[in-house]
């Protein structure tokens, strides 16, 4: 069956592509959850009038978060954590200790959009990715210090 997306399918394709799926895959998940409509010349025409209207929509998030991400770019964290024999950290710096920090900088960001694989556990520099928008990812620097 010929679908036309109404939104990013993992797997299957971009808003706005005209797709061919399995029957079954189409009726019981794409249709009901309004991820796609069967590909008809009205429907084509009414994901054109949407595509518009998101690609605007689309295109000022981005620039949106290129100016944070500029801003993030620049910025210098500095966390101070206790430390033991060895210079080793009591704990960890975990995204939710970074947003909370970057909350206190005037940054308002979700702690899941700090992409930090691991928590640090150790003391110096780490560049950390933060994904601001789909094609868009700051780094950010952040250094674990001493707490003296």
């Amino acid at each position: 069956m010929e679908v036309i997306l109404r939104d990013h399918v993992e797997n299957v394709g971009r808003r706005g592509e005209i797709v061919r799926v399995a029957d079954g895959y189409a009726r019981n998940f794409l249709l009901p959850r309004n991820l796609a409509l069967p590909a008809t010349d009205a429907n084509k025409k009414r994901v054109e009038r949407e595509r518009k209207i998101v690609e605007t929509r689309e295109s000022e998030d981005r620039q949106a978060a290129e100016a944070i991400a500029t801003r993030l770019t620049a910025l210098d964290l500095s966390i101070a954590r206790r430390v033991g024999e060895n210079d080793q950290l009591y704990g960890s710096v975990t995204n939710a200790d970074i947003a909370e920090l970057l909350a206190q900088k005037g940054f308002e960001l979700d702690r899941r959009k700090i992409l930090l694989p691991d928590p640090i556990k150790t003391l110096g520099e780490t560049t950390i990715p933060v994904k601001l928008h789909r094609d868009v990812t700051a780094r950010l620097r952040v250094s674990v210090v001493k707490e003296t």
